[in-house]
């Protein structure tokens, strides 16, 4: 990814911060505001972003980087084709216990 190449974690990808251009055929990501530049190495433990596309390392308040866009892309990514998110709940609670145990249900 081109941000990363970069040395920039976006930290909110979501359906709604992809711009399509169909003249073009070209994706454009939008909304840097949880954005930030990492210096080589380093890591970050900072609670944020949308709950439906956080990763595990977030919600367990654990160091990470770079993986936390990556896995945010596979939710977007499974939206579009099933329509619905991998990991649902009737609370943040239950969704982050879901999204913690990385169980799919097709």
């Amino acid at each position: 990814m081109y941000c990363h190449k970069k040395s920039v974690v976006h930290r909110d990808i979501k359906l709604e911060n992809v711009l399509y251009e169909p003249s073009t055929a070209t994706v454009k990501l939008i909304d840097f505001g949880f954005a930030i530049a990492l210096a080589p190495g380093v890591k970050l433990n900072i609670f944020c972003g949308t709950p439906s596309y956080m990763a595990p390392e977030i919600i367990n308040k654990k160091e990470y980087a770079f993986s936390v866009d990556t896995w945010a892309l596979g939710v977007l990514l499974y939206k579009v084709l099933n329509g619905v998110f991998p990991f649902r709940g009737t609370d943040d609670k239950e969704l982050f216990r879901k999204i913690h145990a990385c169980k799919l249900e097709f």
